[in-house]
């Protein structure tokens, strides 16, 4: 059983499944987290959904690029979480279930090119209480 984090299912509705997956960047006793700017500003981890015929592993390199210009390399799958939320960008509601990976930067190629987003490096501890879902804080507790 996957373990469920954040708003509670509305019974009636209609919810889209969206697979992504998502990176706990460690480099010592920092994590690389991406914050976004909209539709509500707050800190992630970077991550998104899967592209179709797309595995896992290669769209989680593509969503790392994507919002914090860093190359990755993959240690290890952590786990997963799901959730049932409202994406205003899709206008969509949506039960995402996100896999967590454990990796390292390990080559900043320039800025995120996805736009709204920018990279923050912080401590774990402070990564985890800033995260902005539950599900993100709770992995990183883990590591703590």
């Amino acid at each position: 059983m996957i373990r469920r984090f954040g708003e509670p299912l509305e019974s009636g509705r209609r919810y889209t499944r969206r697979p992504g997956v998502y990176a706990i960047l460690r480099d010592g006793p920092a994590v690389l987290m991406t914050h976004q700017s909209s539709p509500i500003p707050e800190f992630q981890l970077p991550g998104g959904g899967i592209d179709r015929a797309e595995q896992p592993v290669q769209a989680l390199h593509r969503e790392v690029i994507e919002e914090t210009g860093w190359r990755i390399a993959v240690e290890r799958r952590l786990g997963a979480f799901r959730r049932f939320t409202y994406m205003p960008e899709y206008d969509l509601w949506a039960e995402k279930l996100c896999t967590i990976y454990l990796a390292r930067p390990i080559l900043r190629l320039g800025p995120p090119t996805e736009a709204g987003h920018s990279a923050v490096w912080m401590p774990l501890q402070a990564a985890a209480r800033a995260a902005g879902n539950a599900g993100d804080r709770a992995f990183l507790q883990m590591l703590l």
